[in-house]
């Protein structure tokens, strides 16, 4: 039986270019489908097309049907199709209407006439299947991006809907909150047969609980079928099926669990070790001693050091509320530290977990060049340098309100860099990206520190820290609990990235490549 169908669906934002184009597509009741795509395929719209807020939320030229649950999202408003279809946006925040978390949860079953005794019972399942029930009495604006997250699943979940929409559901969880919320996903689809359709861009743990996936290209569903064979030749894959792929394993692998079944198979005579990344020896540009922080009368880092030096990219690790966002917040001067000292021998800049904060202009290049006014030194040269390091040049005449996740974060990213700060501060700035836009990122990462800036990274992503750093930071209840070379921290933890898992001592696919070609 079919819980979800799109007919022939086209969609186009108001004065805009089709975003969807001819989607026909099928949820079969009980799966969980998985959508994958470049930032601005389509997925977010595909997906918000499954309740009616697309058109009916947002204008536009909408043709073709969408059936879900026997009604149609042409004849029915978003909140008449509330009872069947659970949706979680890309930013958590539009989700809470009250300032306390139980609250919030309630308020959409008394929307529905839910009756007090459910009602009290299907909030106690949520809470505990997403482990927030110590966060009923906090306010939303109180907690990390992270526990946001998990609070607008919870509401989301709470009105037992049959079938549940989720848009980069686990992008701001750390690891172990991302496997709780994947892994309660799967639950409700195992015991209570909930169809999911899911949009990912961390496939490592999304591809191993879905039944089917589909891969959005330009609107357009490009191929469809099992999660292996959808993503086999996808770029975006995780990063063992893109190992499964580099050294001819098959079928690909999407666990760690089925990628070590092959190593083990696998002749490593003759690899070389990988290479020791080089230690930065330049003078710090920004430090802290001693830093204590208190918020909302907790305290959230205590006596924390940090020296952050020339040509380094740091990147800051640790679960949901362990700090990191005060940490870099008090190093960019945002906040005051309420003991202890921090020292900046330059400029800094700071990129917060939401790039809407920092966008208000009507066009990506304005954005950028609205930057270089406010610091008196417009310069056009250093407007397309990071147009075109970040992969924004196509984009810099559309109004960064209407692109994707993704693509908001690099625009982000780009008006803040372009001020010329010797010290980037880039808080979960990979939320919503695809693999050509991680790139990208990664590469002017590296450009800036090898131009004597530095990098911190506050990042949930081991395979980007892996990737990208020199140095890891480990951060746990506000203490540094880890520091040092990627590779020696990395090893020892038990969100190790997946290369190191499957063939350790590398790290990256690259190291792995360098090593098959060398014995060849």
């Amino acid at each position: 039986m079919t819980a979800l169908t799109y007919s022939g669906v086209a969609f186009a934002y108001p004065g805009g270019a089709p975003v969807l184009d001819g989607v026909d597509l099928r949820v079969e009741q009980g799966d969980v489908l998985l959508v994958v795509g470049s930032s601005g395929s389509g997925k977010s719209t595909l997906l918000r097309a499954a309740n009616g807020l697309v058109p009916h939320s947002t204008g536009g030229r909408f043709s073709g049907d969408v059936v879900v649950g026997g009604r149609s999202t042409r004849l029915h408003l978003p909140r008449q199709l509330a009872d069947v279809v659970g949706f979680v946006h890309q930013d958590p925040e539009a989700h809470f209407v009250t300032d306390q978390v139980e609250a919030d949860l309630a308020f959409g079953l008394e929307n529905l006439g839910v009756d007090p005794a459910t009602m009290r019972r299907r909030i106690e399942e949520v809470l505990d299947a997403l482990d927030i029930a110590r966060l009923r009495h906090r306010s939303p604006a109180s907690l990390s991006g992270g526990e946001r997250q998990r609070c607008a699943i919870a509401g989301a979940l709470v009105v037992g809907p049959s079938v549940l929409v989720l848009d980069e559901p686990t992008s701001q969880l750390d690891p172990q909150g991302a496997e709780d919320v994947l892994g309660a996903v799967a639950r409700l689809n195992a015991d209570l047969g909930t169809t999911v359709l899911l949009a990912e861009h961390r496939l490592e743990r999304a591809a191993p609980v879905a039944h089917a996936a589909v891969l959005l290209e330009a609107g357009r569903v490009a191929s469809a079928g099992s999660p292996a064979d959808v993503l086999a030749d996808y770029p975006g894959a995780a990063t063992v099926t893109r190992l499964g792929r580099l050294l001819g394993w098959q079928p690909p692998p999407l666990t760690v669990r089925e990628a070590q079944r092959h190593a083990r198979r696998e002749d490593r005579a003759g690899w070389p070790e990988p290479a020791a990344r080089s230690a930065s020896g330049g003078d710090p540009l920004v430090s802290c001693t001693g830093v204590r922080v208190e918020l909302g009368g907790s305290v959230v880092l205590r006596d924390v050091a940090l020296t952050v030096r020339e040509g380094e990219v740091v990147a800051l690790l640790g679960r949901n509320g362990a700090g990191k966002t005060t940490l870099l917040r008090a190093l960019a001067g945002v906040i005051s530290v309420g003991r202890g000292s921090v020292h900046r021998a330059g400029p800094v800049a700071y990129v917060p977990q939401d790039p809407n904060a920092l966008l208000f202009a009507p066009t990506v290049r304005r954005e950028l060049e609205q930057t270089l006014r406010l610091i008196g030194r417009p310069d056009a040269h250093q407007v397309d340098h990071w147009l075109r390091a970040l992969r924004l040049e196509d984009l810099a005449h559309r109004h960064p309100r209407t692109l994707s996740g993704g693509e908001r974060q690099r625009v982000a990213v780009a008006a803040v860099a372009v001020g010329g700060a010797a010290v980037l501060l880039l808080d979960e700035t990979t939320r919503g990206m695809d693999a050509p836009s991680r790139q990208a990122l990664e590469t002017a990462i590296a450009e800036h520190a090898r131009a004597g800036g530095a990098v911190v990274l506050a990042t949930h992503d081991v395979e980007l820290a892996a990737r990208a750093a020199s140095r890891v930071v480990v951060l746990g209840d506000g203490d540094v609990v880890a520091s040092g070379p990627a590779r020696e921290v990395l090893a020892g933890s038990l969100f190790a990235p997946q290369v190191l898992r499957v063939l350790p001592p590398f790290l990256t696919l690259e190291e792995v490549a360098s090593a098959a070609v060398l014995r060849s």
